[in-house]
């Protein structure tokens, strides 16, 4: 999974990047501190890895990765050339979604690009330049379309039609995720173009601590909520300098320190479930002496192509999928108490993949 830290400059997103990765980018008060665009690979935490792992002992850990790139503070116009410009809007179209880093606090130390904080203004200036690059996009596959379909090919013609009431979409100033497909076909289609107002969005609402202690009664919170909700969008309330304090602190310290805000968890661990609820994705895990791991799949995977995950001749040569739910072996205690109790259940092509799942393929090629 790749998520792309998107936002206009100052408003926490490199602070956020730090505290998330560790990576160690450049945050300063002033615009275009990132140049070049900030990767850092995070590892997802899972507690149901490392119960597997003190079970095995194995000699490989391998946990899922989510990678995180902080793209440099956009501007109005970038979608124009303005601030760092097209160059950067290019780095958000090769990830999965975007965090959308959107300031919620007061500081008259910290500049704000726009003179002042307004959660909903700055998130319309960052759809618009969204929305403006995918524009110039649909066009020049519209016109591509258009010039094809001279030949009377029928489905050259549909896939012009198509385009054209997306760029007419697009021109109101709407995003290409709220345009209503006339099939799945269709939005296959459009998927084809990789836009980037049809990425999955996560509002991280960034907030002082004062504001994430109380950020249910923040008035900045709730209009980011509410824009959320109307988008089907995640919206995440982090303060991303007590995130970048936590990397410090012992993981005591730490729990003691989310107790103080109120918090059950940190920034990151929410920003990782939000991934995965938003882009509807589960993890099964594999277990061994030589090696315990989590596999990222779509919710909806049946057994043979979540096999294929690991490698293609295990889907090629699927004959079944030995599975216990992790709870169950959790309880067991161990695969062996598991088998007895009856929890070990084969399963064949057509069984659809659990989050949690503990899997065994077999196969033969």
């Amino acid at each position: 999974m790749k998520l792309g830290i998107v936002g206009l400059p100052n408003v926490g997103k490199s602070t956020l990047f730090n505290a998330i990765t560790n990576a160690g980018a450049e945050a300063a008060n002033y615009p275009f501190c990132t140049i070049e665009p900030n990767v850092g690979t995070v590892a997802v935490p899972d507690k149901r890895l490392d119960f597997l792992a003190d079970m095995y002992k194995p000699k490989k850990y391998t946990p899922a990765v989510i990678e995180f790139v902080d793209i440099a503070g956009l501007v109005r116009g970038a979608s124009k050339g303005e601030g760092l410009g097209n160059k950067f809007l290019e780095n958000i179209r090769r990830t999965d979604a975007i965090v959308h880093v959107v300031r919620c606090f007061d500081d008259d130390n910290v500049i704000h690009v726009e003179g002042g904080t307004d959660p909903i203004r700055d998130i319309d200036i960052i759809d618009l330049e969204l929305i403006m690059a995918d524009l110039e996009l649909v066009t020049r596959r519209l016109d591509k379309a258009q010039k094809a379909a001279k030949s009377g090919d029928k489905k050259l013609k549909h896939e012009a039609e198509v385009f054209e009431a997306l760029r007419n979409h697009l021109n109101e100033g709407k995003s290409a995720r709220s345009f209503e497909a006339a099939s799945d076909d269709d939005a296959s289609l459009i998927a084809t173009s990789d836009l980037l107002s049809l990425k999955p969005v996560i509002y991280a609402a960034n907030m002082d601590e004062d504001g994430i202690s109380d950020y249910k009664n923040s008035d900045y919170y709730k209009a980011v909520k509410t824009r959320a909700n109307a988008e089907g969008a995640q919206v995440l309330p982090i303060c991303a300098r007590t995130e970048q304090e936590l990397t410090e602190l012992s993981e005591d310290e730490r729990t003691m320190f989310l107790e103080e805000l109120g918090l059950s968890e940190s920034g990151l661990d929410r920003l990782i479930k939000c991934s995965y609820t938003l882009l509807g994705l589960i993890s099964f895990l594999t277990a061994g002496a030589d090696e315990c791991r989590a596999w990222t799949i779509t919710e909806g995977t049946k057994a043979p192509q979540a096999a294929g995950k690991i490698h293609s001749d295990f889907e090629r040569g699927f004959i079944r999928a030995e599975i216990v739910a992790f709870d169950d072996l959790k309880v067991c205690g161990s695969m062996a108490a598991a088998k007895e109790k009856g929890l070990v259940r084969s399963e064949g092509k057509d069984y659809v993949m659990r989050d949690g799942d503990v899997t065994l393929f077999r196969f033969n090629v």
